[in-house]
Formats: C-alpha cells, sequence, structure tokens
C-alpha cells in the first residue's frame, strides 16, 4: 500500500466526521428513542413528544377559555403600539420581540414541512396542522407571560429570561425550589446544545445547499467550498450578534416581515394564477380531514401527521421564544403573553396554509400518494410548475430565513450559556466566538449524530419546560384576571 493510501485511509477512518458521530451516536439513539416513543392510541403510533406538547396546548385552550380566539383583537392591538408600557426596563418594542421570535421559527420547515405533510398524509393533514397552530397559540401565550414575569434585569440594563428563570424563580414561588433550579440548569444546558446545532450547523448547512443551487447546482464555484461560504455567513452572523439583541432585533423586525411578504407575494401570485384549483383545494383540505383516502393510515394517522408538522413548527411548548419575549419593554406581562399568542397564528396557521395552497393547485392532483419529491424540492416545482423562475428567489428568501433564524438561535443559546456561566462580557464573547465556528462548521462536514443530538435536546428541553407551566398556570389566571379587569376599568 503505497503512502497515499495509506495517508487517505487514516484520513477516511479518523475523520473528524467520524469521530464526533461513533462518539454521539449512542447517546444520540438513546435520546432520540426516548422522545419519540412511540404511544399507542387507536392502533396508531404517537411519538409521545408530539402528545406532551399536544396535550399541553389543549389544556391551555380550555382553561384559558379560548384566550388564543378571543384575545387576538387585543394582541393586534399591542403589537400595534396602542398600549405604552410606563417601565424603561427592557430593550426592544413589542414588535421587535415578536419579530424576534417569529425569525427562530419562520424557515426552511415553512416552505419544505408542508410538503412533506401533504405527500404524506395529502390535503387533509393541512387541517389538522392549522388546527394545531391554533392551540399552540395558547401555550405561546402562557410562556411569554412567565418570560416576563420572572425575567431578571442585569446590572447594565440588559434582560435575561426564558424558561431557566421561570422555572428557577417561579417554582420558588409555589413551593418546589428544590426542583426549580435543577431544571433551569437543565433547560440552560440543552438549549446551548440545541442551539449549536439545530439552531446553527443545521441551518447553515440547508443555506449552503441553497446556496450552490442557486450559483449553478454541481457547476457551482461554491459545491467544495463550504468553508468560504461559512466564513462569509459566520462573518454576516458576528457582525449582527456582537451587537446584543438591540441590534438582533433591529435585524430581525426589518429581515422578518419583507421575506415574509415576498414570499407571500410569490406565493398568492401562483394562487392566484391557479385560481380555479383553489375551491377543489379548500374543499379537499376540510373533507379529507375527516374522511382521509387511506393516506397516512387513516384518520388517526392523517391528524398526528398534521398535528406533528405543526409543533414542529411553531416551537410552542419549547419555550424558547420566552427568551425573546421577556426582553420587550413593558410593566405588564400579560400583555406580552398576547403578542406570543400571534407567533403560530402568523407562523403555522398563515404561511403553512399558503404554502400548502401553493402546492394543491399546483402539482398535487387527487388521489395522490407518496410523492417521488418531498420537502423543499416539491415546493420549489410547485413555483416552477407556474413560475419557472421564481425558484431562484425562493430559494434566496430560504437562505435568508435560515439566517434570520440563525441569529435568533445564537440569543436564545447565549442566554442559556449566560445562566451558567454568568453574565459577563468574557463568557459573553467565548460563547460567539464558539456559535460563529460552529456556523463554518456546518457548512464543511456532515455530522449526522450531532445534529441528531442536538434536536434531541431542542426537543427534550419541552418535558421539564410543560411541567413548568403547569404548576405556574394558576399563577398566571390570577395575573390575567387582574389585567382584564383593569382593562375593563379603564
Amino acid at each position: 500500500m503505497g503512502y497515499s493510501n495509506l495517508f487517505y485511509l487514516i484520513k477516511e477512518e479518523f475523520s473528524l466526521d467520524k469521530l464526533v458521530d461513533n462518539a454521539l451516536r449512542p447517546l444520540a439513539d438513546m435520546l432520540d428513542s426516548i422522545i419519540f416513543y412511540p404511544v399507542k392510541i387507536i392502533n396508531y403510533d404517537v411519538p409521545v413528544i408530539v402528545l406532551w406538547l399536544i396535550l399541553a396546548a389543549s389544556f391551555f385552550t380550555f382553561y384559558f377559555n379560548f384566550l388564543n380566539i378571543r384575545g387576538f383583537g387585543h394582541a393586534i392591538k399591542v403589537v400595534k403600539g396602542d398600549f405604552k408600557g410606563k417601565t424603561s426596563d427592557g430593550e426592544i418594542s413589542y414588535f421587535q420581540a415578536l419579530m424576534t421570535a417569529l425569525s427562530g421559527t419562520i424557515g426552511i420547515g415553512n416552505i419544505g414541512g408542508v410538503a412533506i405533510v401533504i405527500s404524506i398524509g395529502g390535503p387533509g393533514a393541512v387541517f389538522w396542522l392549522i388546527v394545531a397552530g391554533l392551540l399552540g397559540m395558547s401555550t405561546k401565550f402562557i410562556e411569554c407571560v412567565l418570560g416576563v414575569k420572572y425575567r431578571k434585569i442585569n446590572k447594565d440594563g440588559t434582560i435575561s429570561g426564558g424558561p431557566m428563570y421561570y422555572l428557577e424563580r417561579g417554582l420558588k414561588d409555589v413551593g418546589l425550589g428544590k426542583i426549580g433550579r435543577p431544571l433551569g440548569y437543565f433547560y440552560a444546558f440543552a438549549i446551548v446544545i440545541g442551539c449549536l446545532g439545530t439552531g446553527n450547523m443545521f441551518q447553515a448547512n440547508q443555506a449552503f445547499q441553497q446556496f450552490v443551487f442557486v450559483t449553478g447546482s454541481l457547476d457551482s464555484f461554491f459545491v467544495d467550498k463550504g468553508w468560504l461560504f461559512g466564513i462569509i455567513i459566520a462573518f454576516g452572523v458576528g457582525s449582527v450578534i456582537i451587537g446584543g439583541l438591540k441590534r438582533i432585533a433591529r435585524i430581525t423586525s426589518t429581515m422578518v416581515p419583507f421575506m415574509a411578504i415576498v414570499y407571500l407575494i410569490f406565493a398568492l401570485l401562483i394562487i392566484g394564477i391557479n385560481v380555479e384549483k383553489i375551491p377543489w383545494a379548500l374543499s379537499a383540505i376540510v373533507t379529507e380531514a375527516f374522511a382521509p383516502k387511506a393516506m397516512a393510515g387513516g384518520l388517526i394517522g392523517v391528524i398526528i401527521l398534521g398535528f406533528q408538522r405543526a409543533v414542529f413548527s411553531n416551537e410552542a411548548g419549547m419555550g424558547s421564544a420566552a427568551i425573546a419575549h421577556s426582553a420587550v419593554r413593558t410593566d405588564e406581562p400579560i400583555r406580552e403573553g398576547f403578542v406570543g399568542l400571534l407567533e403560530p397564528f402568523i407562523d403555522t396557521v398563515i404561511i403553512c396554509t399558503i404554502t400548502s395552497l401553493v402546492i394543491l393547485t399546483t402539482v398535487y392532483e387527487p388521489g395522490m400518494q407518496n410523492l417521488d419529491i418531498q420537502g423543499i424540492e416539491l415546493t420549489s416545482q410547485a413555483f416552477a410548475s407556474t413560475l419557472s423562475w421564481s425558484v431562484v428567489p425562493l430559494s434566496v428568501i430560504a437562505i435568508l430565513f435560515a439566517f434570520s433564524t440563525l441569529i435568533s438561535w445564537s440569543y436564545y443559546g447565549l442566554k442559556g450559556w449566560t445562566y451558567l456561566f454568568g453574565e459577563n462580557r468574557m463568557a459573553k464573547n467565548i460563547f460567539k466566538i464558539i456559535f460563529c465556528l460552529f456556523t463554518v462548521i456546518g457548512c464543511t462536514i456532515q455530522l449526522e449524530s450531532v445534529l441528531k443530538f442536538s434536536d434531541a435536546m431542542v426537543f427534550l428541553i419541552a418535558f421539564p419546560n410543560i411541567v413548568g407551566l403547569y404548576l405556574l398556570a394558576p399563577l398566571v389566571k390570577k395575573e390575567l384576571h387582574k389585567y382584564q379587569t383593569k382593562m375593563h376599568s379603564e
């Protein structure tokens, strides 16, 4: 064997990809099996995490007497700025808090995830996706209220909040302080791991793949230069996050509305051109939701599929959005809860529904099952079938969505990091450097087990978070009653 072949063999066998994958695979598989453990319901397997999140969303919807519907108008008024806080505590406005949190949830999943739902479950799954999105609004409400109520105001005026703090401080208020702090530490650790994988490496990798596609696919100059693209993205991310939450909020409050509006314009244009198919598409969404034609294993299978995609899309129950919402300038925690409930509506009910109509009015045909292509490829095909040139702007939008997700998750991870290591400048800078390095890594190597592990950690945090929400729900209900009494008296 020649030296060159020997060197190649050693490089392949002892590469960073393989070493890390082999080290993490057993733990990643174990966590994955726990989180997605199938629970039998009428002969159907339901992932335990999906059941956990949907039961919580349903409970909070009834517990707060359908506030997700009743409070919608008030939520719009708050975001518009009709109510001004009397306190200077906080770093960002209601609108900026909403956009920062949305940038962490609106992304490639809204474009490609819906296509997967339709390709497997048909139009009926979209109906249950919408229902799950509406229920998730209630979970986001209580998360955001608690995020503001138990936030920490630092010496420099910055804000730290989120599940770490309401698990520690809130559970102490209800006599469970001994378990509150350990749960807070666990949540902080998990959100740091999750942000580096799912919120960073995966997003950077997907952005790179889309960029290669836009610049020529296999003929692209960048096809084997992921490191270069990674450096460029990391520099862009670093230039934003070094300015703290206020700079992140300024960027996301510009990018997110722009991206969402551009995407919706293209999508509505496609739907408008195929307007004659809209009545069938809407009818299919409703009728097949209750009488699916053997897709995804029947009615229960379609319901599960729609609910699963919704909870994966809007992250209601994960608690991550509460980290951004906790920094809002307000003296009323309940008010920010109303802002938070708009997230699943925008993310799931509006954007995912519009995406589904694009697919149903273009490439989808009645009776079509198990499509050969799924994900963002199917959505791209749907756009290209009507406007061939629209695939390029769609890819650019997908890249921008990934970038905005990166910067939002950098903040989530930073707050988990500072909860663990303290609110000092050195600790913050160390995390920011690590985050940017992982952005480059995400574009250059495929670490399947790292992503699987981080993804599992993101979903794992839903378990202690939901427990905390159940225990603290009575406190939020009291706060809500006081707020509504005050509003009626004014």
